[in-house]
C-alpha cells in the first residue's frame, strides 16, 4: 500500500470511529453553485481599510461575511513599501503579514492588490493553513489572464433578438444575478479579463446596441478588477454593409478599425482590446486580399494603441495542403517575428495541432523571441469526454509551462519564455477557453470540471505552483477538508489527465476522434466530403509496417521547428520521449519499446491501463459517499459510470481497429474487447449531438452505447 492510500485509511478509520461514537447528521444538498466560495457568513469580522473605493468595498464585503480570524487591515502603500526587499508589486501584488496587535495586515500599492489579498487569505482560512507568523508577498506571473467564452453574444436570430449567451443580453441593462458569482469566482482566482463572445465571431458584436450590453458588463465587472475583451470578424465592415473590402492596407478600412475603437473607448474606457481568429477554419482575414497576418494584426493593433488596447492574435492557423499541420503555424509566424506593434501578442495553443489530450508543445515557445508570445490552454474539455469525463487539466498545462524550450540554453521553460522573464517583453498574457456557463447550476456542467476553472486562475497568477497543491486547494475548498476525502480524491486527480490519454491516445497518438465532433473514438474514418487533415488516418498513419506520423528529417521535419537540444531528442527514435513516440516517428510494430515490450504489446497495455485507472476512480469515488451530500455524491457517480464505458470504448475500437494493421495477438494477460469491430464501427453520434448536421454519406445502421447520458 502506498504512503497515500495508507494515510487516507487511518484517516477514513479515525473519521469513522468519531462518526459511529457521536453520530453523523446528513449533509445537506449541495448543487454545486457556490463553486469553491463555500466560506458559512459569519458574525461581521474586525476588518477596517484606509482607502474606500468600490473595489475595496468588495474586498471588505468578502472579508466582513466570511473572515473567522483575528482583525484584519487594509491598507494602500507607496510602491516597494509594502513588498519583503523592496520589490514594487504594481498594480496587482499585495502583501499578508501579521501585526503587532496579533492580527493581519493586507498591503498594495492598488485597490485592486487589496482584493486579491483577501481572497488569498480567505483562501487559507478556508484550506486550514493560517500560521500567525502569516507573511506572504504575490504578484500575478502574467499581466492579462483572461477567459475566452465560447459564447454567442452578439449573435440574434432572425429577428434580430439575442441567441446563445450566458450573458443574457436580452436583460441588459439590467444586471443578472449569477453575474456577482461569476465575478467573484474569477476576481478570488486573479482572472482579470473576460472575451464575452466565441472566437467565430458575429459582426453584431460591433454594432451600437451590442456594445451598449458590453459597456452594461464591463461597468459591472469593473469593481471586480475585470477588463471586457471581444472576438471580432476580420470582415465586419463588409458584413455590416459599410465597406467593400476588408483588406488590412485598405486606408478605408484602416479608418473604420480606428473610429470603431475609438468608439468603443467612449463607452468603456478600460476596454481591453480584441481576439482575433483570421483565416482560421474558414474565418476571414488578410490572407483573402493576398496580406499577412503581420498586416492584419498590426492594422488592429493601429487601431487599439492610443487607447491602450491589445489586439490577441491567435496562431490557430492550417490550411488543407501538402504541408504538415502541426508545421503551419510557425511558418506563418516565426518569419515576421519582431515586426509586430507593440500592443500585439500571439495567442498560441499549447501544442502544435488542437488541444489534444497530449502534445509536445507549439515551437513558436521560444522561438519567438522579440514579439510576445501567450499560451492558450482549453478550460472546457473538448477533447476529454466534455463534462462526462474527470479530467484535472492542471496536470496537462503544469506540463506545459515546465517544458524547457532550450530557447535560451537549459531553463528556458514555456512559462519563461511567456511571462517575460525569458526575453523581457512587458506585456505578457495567459488565455483559458472556458467551460463556465451560466445554464447548470454547477457552472461547468459537471463538479470536478469545476476544477479545470480553478486551476487555471491560479496558474494564471502563479506559474509556478505544482498540480497538486492546487488541486488540494479546490478539494479543501469545495467538499471538505477530511483528510481521508483530500488525500484520496487530489490523488484521483492528478491522475485523471493520464488516465484519459491512455484509454483515447497513447505514446503520441493524437485526433482520433469521430468525423462531426470529438467525443467518441473513429480512427477508421473517411468520409468523402472530409479535409484530410481533419481526419484521423492523417495523423496516426497506421499501415503492416507500424504506427504514427514521421515527422523527422525523413518525414514532415517538424522537428526543425524546435531548438537544436529538442530536435536532437524528438528525432532520434532512441532518445524520444515516449510519451510523443508516434507524434514523432513512424515506429515498427515490433519496436523494442523502453519496457520490453513491443510497441504493439505497449499500445495494448496502455488502453488496458487507462480503463483501470477509471474503474479505480469508481471504487475511490464510492469510498468518499459519507463524507460530502447525496446530491453531489450522485452526480460525480454517474459521471464516471459514463467515463468507465467510454474507456472501454475507446480501448476496443482502437485496439482491434490496429489489430488490422499489426496483425498480432492482443497480449493475453490483458482483459478482452467486448464487443467486436464491426459493431464498434457502427456507432455515430452526430445525429446524438448535431441533430442539424448532415454529415455522413450514407447511413449505415447507426447505434448509441448505453452508457451515453441522453
Amino acid at each position: 500500500m502506498s504512503d497515500v492510500m495508507r494515510k487516507a485509511v487511518l484517516a477514513a478509520l479515525a473519521s469513522l470511529c468519531l462518526a459511529l461514537c457521536l453520530g453523523a447528521a446528513p449533509l445537506l444538498a449541495e448543487d454545486g453553485s457556490r463553486l469553491w466560495l463555500r466560506a458559512e457568513p459569519t458574525a461581521r469580522a474586525q476588518v477596517d481599510a484606509d482607502r474606500q473605493g468600490a473595489t475595496v468595498q468588495i474586498a471588505l464585503d468578502e472579508l466582513r461575511t466570511q473572515w473567522k480570524g483575528a482583525p484584519v487591515r487594509l491598507r494602500i502603500v507607496a510602491a516597494g513599501d509594502a513588498a519583503a526587499g523592496a520589490v514594487a508589486l504594481g498594480e496587482e501584488g499585495y502583501r499578508i503579514a501579521g501585526d503587532a496587535k496579533g492580527g493581519f495586515t493586507v498591503s498594495a500599492e492598488a485597490e485592486a492588490g487589496l482584493l486579491y489579498g483577501a481572497y488569498h487569505l480567505l483562501r487559507l482560512q478556508e484550506t486550514g493553513a493560517v500560521p500567525p507568523t502569516l507573511d506572504v508577498c504575490e504578484k500575478p506571473s502574467y499581466a492579462i489572464r483572461v477567459l475566452d467564452h465560447w459564447d454567442g453574444f452578439g449573435m440574434e436570430d432572425r429577428e434580430g433578438k439575442p441567441v446563445g449567451s450566458m450573458w443574457k443580453p436580452e436583460l441588459l441593462p439590467v444586471i443578472p444575478d449569477f453575474y456577482r458569482q461569476y465575478a467573484r469566482a474569477n476576481a478570488s482566482v486573479g482572472i482579470n479579463a473576460a472575451v464575452l463572445n466565441i472566437v467565430n465571431a458575429s459582426p453584431n458584436v460591433l454594432t451600437a446596441r451590442w456594445l451598449g450590453r458590453a459597456k452594461a458588463i464591463a461597468d459591472f465587472m469593473r469593481p471586480y478588477h475585470i477588463k471586457v475583451f471581444l472576438s471580432v470578424d476580420f470582415a465586419t465592415p463588409v458584413r455590416l454593409g459599410e465597406l467593400k473590402t476588408a483588406d488590412p492596407l485598405d486606408a478605408q478600412v484602416r479608418k473604420w478599425w480606428k473610429d470603431k475603437a475609438d468608439e468603443i473607448y467612449r463607452l468603456i474606457p478600460d476596454f481591453g482590446g480584441f481576439l482575433m481568429k483570421a483565416n482560421s477554419e474558414g474565418t476571414s482575414g488578410p490572407r483573402d486580399y493576398g496580406r499577412t497576418h503581420l498586416d492584419g494584426a498590426n492594422m488592429m493593433a493601429d487601431a487599439l494603441a492610443s487607447h491602450g488596447g491589445v489586439i490577441m492574435w491567435r496562431a490557430f492557423v492550417y490550411d488543407p495542403n501538402e504541408t504538415d499541420r502541426a508545421k503551419q503555424a510557425y511558418l506563418e509566424f516565426h518569419p515576421n517575428d519582431g515586426k509586430f506593434r507593440d500592443n500585439v501578442i500571439i495567442q498560441v495553443k499549447n501544442g502544435p495541432v488542437d488541444f489534444q489530450p497530449r502534445e509536445p508543445v507549439s515551437p513558436l515557445f521560444g522561438a519567438m523571441k522579440k514579439t510576445p508570445v501567450m499560451p492558450e490552454f482549453e478550460v472546457v474539455q473538448e477533447y476529454l469526454g466534455g463534462t462526462n469525463h474527470i479530467a484535472y487539466l492542471g496536470t496537462m498545462w503544469e506540463e506545459a509551462l515546465g517544458t524547457d524550450t532550450y530557447a535560451e540554453g537549459a531553463g528556458s521553460t514555456v512559462a519563461k519564455a511567456t511571462d517575460g522573464r525569458l526575453f523581457g517583453h512587458r506585456l505578457t498574457a495567459i488565455a483559458g477557453v472556458s467551460n463556465v456557463s451560466a445554464g447548470t447550476p454547477n457552472w461547468c456542467g459537471s463538479h470536478f470540471a469545476q476544477a479545470n476553472w480553478y486551476v487555471f486562475g491560479r496558474l494564471a497568477w502563479n506559474n509556478g505552483l505544482s498540480a497538486a497543491a492546487i488541486a488540494e486547494e479546490w478539494v479543501r475548498q469545495t467538499f471538505t477538508n477530511e483528510e481521508a476525502f483530500v488525500v484520496p480524491v487530489v490523488d484521483m486527480m492528478m491522475r485523471s489527465r493520464e488516465a484519459e490519454v491512455d484509454f483515447m491516445m497513447p505514446l503520441g497518438l493524437h485526433h482520433l476522434f469521430a468525423f462531426g465532433h470529438h467525443y467518441g473514438p473513429e480512427p477508421w474514418a473517411a468520409p468523402s466530403k472530409a479535409r484530410p487533415d481533419w481526419l484521423p488516418k492523417y495523423y496516426h498513419k497506421a499501415d503492416e509496417s507500424g504506427l504514427g506520423y514521421d515527422r523527422t528529417a525523413t518525414g514532415s521535419n517538424a522537428v526543425e521547428q524546435y531548438s537544436p537540444v529538442l530536435r536532437a531528442a524528438y528525432g532520434n527514435l532512441a532518445t524520444v520521449d515516449e510519451r510523443f513516440i508516434l507524434w514523432f516517428h513512424h515506429v515498427p510494430w515490433t519496436h523494442r519499446m523502453r519496457s520490453g515490450r513491443t510497441l504493439w504489446e505497449e499500445l495494448c497495455h496502455k488502453y488496458d491501463r487507462g480503463v483501470r485507472e477509471v474503474r479505480d476512480f469508481q471504487k475511490t469515488w464510492d469510498r468518499m459517499e459519507r463524507y460530502i451530500d447525496a446530491e453531489r455524491f450522485a452526480h460525480v457517480q454517474k459521471k464516471l459510470y459514463i467515463q468507465v464505458g467510454d474507456a472501454i470504448w475507446w480501448r476496443d475500437a482502437c485496439v482491434l481497429y490496429f489489430q488490422t494493421f499489426a496483425k498480432r495477438p492482443i497480449p493475453y494477460d490483458l482483459e478482452r474487447p467486448t464487443q467486436d469491430l464491426e459493431t464498434l464501427m457502427k456507432i455515430d453520434l452526430v445525429d446524438f449531438y448535431y441533430p442539424e448536421r448532415e454529415w455522413r454519406d450514407k447511413e449505415r445502421g447507426k447505434v448509441i452505447p448505453k452508457h451515453i447520458d441522453r
